[in-house]
């Protein structure tokens, strides 16, 4: 089973998120163009297809790792459920390295979907996955379907630990085009999906809200006009 789909499409987006108040830093994705590798955007630059300038949390990505949008919002990942329409993948080698210059610590997290095919995450000391192995979760295939799923990839399960230390990289393995991540969060054992995108999202609402009302009225003067 492939996570990509042969289906083609394209979203752009544009909304990444730290939480500083519970000191985590939530990595959504969002932002990145279907199928563009992730590179440097969360370090302040740009994906592999221009997607930026990202947010500046010093963190980069191995050339093998990519974002996919799922088809439910115009792109070709199988996926459904996760807790935003843009997640981690990759095509090519045995998974996504992430690097983290300054560190962090106390925890890791992320949500994750691997029907056929088991994975792990190892968490490093070092950079590109070398020093002292920090933590290591085995990650057990997924269930699939359920309530609110129509695609291969779904539901999504939450994994996470806690490690002593200083990380500054992790290795997140698996088979190609088999595994996925979401929400993927440093500084804490539970993924943390930030408050303010709730919030953003419902304002947002309001505002449509607002303004479909607001191109009705107009429209009934027009009519009686």
């Amino acid at each position: 089973m492939k996570l990509k789909s042969a289906a083609a499409g394209l979203v752009i987006a544009s909304l990444g998120f730290a939480s500083t108040a519970n000191a985590t830093t939530t990595l959504t994705f969002v932002g990145l163009q279907d199928q563009e590798p992730i590179l440097n955007y969360y370090n302040g630059g740009s994906g592999g297809f221009g997607s930026g300038p990202g947010p500046n949390y010093g963190i980069t990505f191995g050339a093998d790792s990519l974002a996919i949008i799922s088809t439910d919002d115009g792109g070709t990942g199988s996926f459904n459920g996760a807790p935003y329409d843009t997640i981690a993948f990759f095509l090519s080698g045995s998974g996504d390295i992430m690097n983290v210059a300054s560190g962090f610590t106390t925890g890791f997290s992320f949500y994750c979907s691997a029907p056929d095919v088991p994975g792990s995450v190892m968490v490093w000391s070092g950079l590109n996955g070398t020093g002292t192995e920090l933590a290591d979760i085995t990650l057990a295939t997924t269930p699939q379907g359920g309530t609110g799923c129509n695609a291969s990839y779904c539901p999504w399960v939450a994994s996470g630990v806690t490690f002593s230390g200083t990380a500054e990289s992790v290795d997140f393995i698996g088979s190609a085009d088999a595994i996925g991540f979401s929400a993927v969060t440093l500084g804490s054992a539970t993924p943390v999906i930030p408050e303010p995108l709730t919030w953003a999202m419902m304002l947002v609402s309001f505002a449509c809200l607002r303004f479909a009302g607001y191109r009705a009225k107009r429209k009934d003067i027009a009519l009686v006009a």
